[in-house]
């Protein structure tokens, strides 16, 4: 079969074996995969990922010398069945799937490991624990983007935002417009994307966005709607507590202090925007946070590859909560599938194109172009 591998940031087409399933594993066609950001970062930095990954307990995640089959976004139908499978599904059957197999007791990253080829190939092996099946309706080149899809679905779910909230995203190459792709999904009535890029921005209209602007121009503070009251500075952040006290004690025999937790617990009182930070560039934090009102919660979706500071002093006046998500859990895949199959969530306007192996080489260098989305792999082409 035929393979895209990648070794020192040379990608090239090979031949390889079609793989034979191990116990609970199965071998899966591949009939669309998916080109992603972390793809094109551990091209040419593998390494600094693979630290990372051995200090969390995972030693085994590729280094720029290894030679990987990568490939962590696809979908594909059912061959064959490994030993001691349960065989839930006939050959046949479409699925996406967690990207992570168990091999002699370990687990692997799909595509990011020499043990465990991606799906920038012809055929490939899966987890059959984690195979999820995919509706009739849903076109491959739809399913495919269930895997990044999910990774803004969880960066979404645990933000705490509410509908009323308004949303801010920086950065809207592809994580960024999942993004605001599951904030529309989620019902929410305000969102502003910030890119300096026209074409991203368009993007970002299409796929649903509010307001758009270019930060050099319009700081996306400025455009944060009618929502709850925002507040800018310390006098105003101040004034809040002293109006409060002057309210409640102006009832007669009112218990204000336990009237004014119950009415922090109903969501009154001031409340910033929720940010979601999908850059992934040194710099972008500390502009954050230096920037956004106070009482703001901001979402690290962005990976940045590089060691970064903020000031947390800055962070601590303003009461900010930063929250770092990383991937999802089984169920925002399973959430993510089925708010596809079910209309709620279109992500057609993210793909570029659709390519076969021979051409993804060149499609890792015009990925830089900020014109292109998503690019599609189709194995058969």
């Amino acid at each position: 079969m035929n393979v895209v591998t990648v070794r020192d940031t040379r990608l090239s087409v090979a031949e390889r074996p079609i793989p034979v399933p191990g116990p609970g594993q199965v071998l899966v066609r591949v009939l669309r995969a998916g080109i992603c950001g972390s793809d094109l970062h551990v091209r040419h930095d593998a390494d600094t990922s693979a630290d990372v990954a051995a200090e969390v307990g995972y030693p085994d995640f590729m280094r720029r010398s290894d030679e990987v089959v990568l490939g962590h976004e696809f979908t594909g139908e059912i061959v064959a069945y490994g030993p001691g499978c349960r065989a839930r599904w006939k050959p046949g059957g479409r699925v996406v799937s967690l990207p992570l197999i168990r091999i002699d007791g370990a687990v692997h990253m799909i595509g990011l490991s020499t043990h465990a080829p991606g799906g920038f190939a012809e055929y490939m092996l899966t987890d059959e624990d984690a195979l999820m099946p995919v509706p009739a309706n849903v076109d491959p080149d739809l399913a495919v983007l269930t895997e990044p899809l999910a990774v803004a679905h969880h960066a979404v779910r645990m933000s705490g935002l509410r509908r009323t909230d308004p949303a801010v995203v920086v950065g809207c190459g592809p994580i960024g417009l999942a993004v605001i792709l599951l904030l529309r999904a989620a019902g929410v009535r305000h969102i502003v994307a910030s890119d300096p890029s026209r074409p991203r921005r368009e993007l970002a209209s299409r796929c649903g966005a509010h307001v758009v602007v270019d930060p050099a121009t319009d700081p996306p503070w400025d455009r944060l709607g009618d929502g709850p009251a925002i507040v800018r500075n310390a006098p105003d952040y101040y004034r809040t507590g002293l109006e409060a006290m002057h309210t409640l004690r102006g009832v007669p025999f009112l218990p204000w202090r336990p009237v004014m937790r119950a009415a922090k617990r109903f969501g009154a009182g001031p409340r910033g925007p929720v940010v979601f930070e999908c850059v992934g560039r040194p710099g972008v934090i500390e502009d954050i946070v230096t920037h956004t009102p106070f009482l703001s919660t901001v979402v690290i979706v962005g990976v940045c590859m590089r060691p970064d500071t903020f000031r947390p002093t800055m962070a601590i006046n303003k009461e900010l909560r930063l929250r770092f998500s990383f991937c999802y859990d089984p169920a925002d895949i399973a959430d993510t599938l089925r708010m596809i199959a079910r209309g709620r969530l279109n992500p057609r306007p993210l793909i570029s194109r659709v390519i076969g192996l021979p051409e993804v080489p060149a499609a890792f260098d015009t990925l830089a172009d900020a014109r292109e989305a998503k690019i599609l792999i189709d194995p058969s082409r």
